[in-house]
């Protein structure tokens, strides 16, 4: 099925996309998506679709639409047949804003949740199981897209240079918290921490740690009135050499954040733990 042509916002390297998703989808699988909403939108629009090429099925098309009456359509397209429209008028993105988005593939159809929050579930018209690649286009930057429940790492990997993660994503947990990392850490496995910092804040930490022994293997300690990122590692005990160095301080106050962890095989590698952090 024909798209129009994106218009693409300001931060679009890597829009429009299109991907593979390896095994295709079914019930009991997610996919999770995290992007920014530019000020200047018109629209953007994901599919679920039955092949990475232009004219292919889609098994769910999703599109939020500014305008007047702002709006989020929903629909399917076979054989080039566009079908009916179903329409959401409770606009769950803000211009300008971070969001989470989660696609459920429950036994019913599409279940759709915007930053913790259901939107909306559309009904199957093209069975799951032909679905095998997902598009984006128009106005949205996209940080991250993760397949979760298709097997090993390695097989949730959808393609292209984004980040991959497997795993339920927690929204909006109680500080401070704790969890176990299913699976442990391993290499290119990515933790992605998203938060903010409230005006006045002094410092916070996130550690990862050896379950057993209680070592922390990576200690990331922002201390906003030093104006620091302290990096360390607690092993047996004892505090080892702190690192202060850091080009600028990512962390404001009263800014969202993100820090991307990703694995370089704990049990060999105490430290350090290559880490990103990015800011909006």
């Amino acid at each position: 099925c024909a798209v129009a042509p994106p218009i693409l916002g300001e931060h679009q390297e890597s829009i429009p996309y299109v991907g593979p998703i390896y095994g295709g989808l079914r019930s009991g699988m997610s996919v999770y998506i995290q992007g920014v909403i530019p000020h200047e939108i018109t629209s953007f629009n994901m599919n679920l679709q039955c092949g990475e090429s232009e004219g292919s099925d889609i098994g769910f098309h999703f599109s939020p639409r500014f305008d007047n009456w702002d709006k989020v359509v929903f629909n399917s397209c076979q054989e080039g047949e566009w079908g009916s429209e179903e329409e959401i008028h409770n606009m769950p993105f803000s211009k300008g804003d971070a969001f989470e988005m989660v696609i459920f593939i429950k036994q019913e159809g599409y279940q759709v949740t915007v930053n913790g929050q259901d939107l909306h579930t559309f009904n199957y018209r093209i069975p799951v199981e032909r679905v095998n690649a997902l598009q984006i286009g128009g106005d949205v930057s996209i940080q991250t897209i993760s397949i979760i429940g298709g097997g090993n790492p390695g097989d949730d990997q959808i393609g292209g240079n984004l980040p991959v993660m497997c795993g339920q994503p927690i929204y909006n947990p109680p500080v401070p918290h704790s969890s176990i990392i299913p699976g442990g850490m391993f290499l290119k496995k990515t933790i992605v921490i998203r938060g903010m910092v409230p005006l006045g804040a002094n410092s916070f930490s996130i550690n990862f740690m050896v379950g057993s022994s209680r070592d922390i293997v990576f200690h990331l300690n922002p201390r906003l009135q030093e104006s620091v990122v302290v990096r360390n590692s607690l092993i047996g005990g004892s505090w080892e050499t702190e690192e202060r160095e850091i080009s600028f301080n990512p962390f404001l106050e009263g800014q969202y954040f993100d820090v991307s962890k990703q694995g370089t095989g704990l049990c060999q590698n105490y430290y350090p733990i290559p880490y990103i952090v990015n800011y909006f």
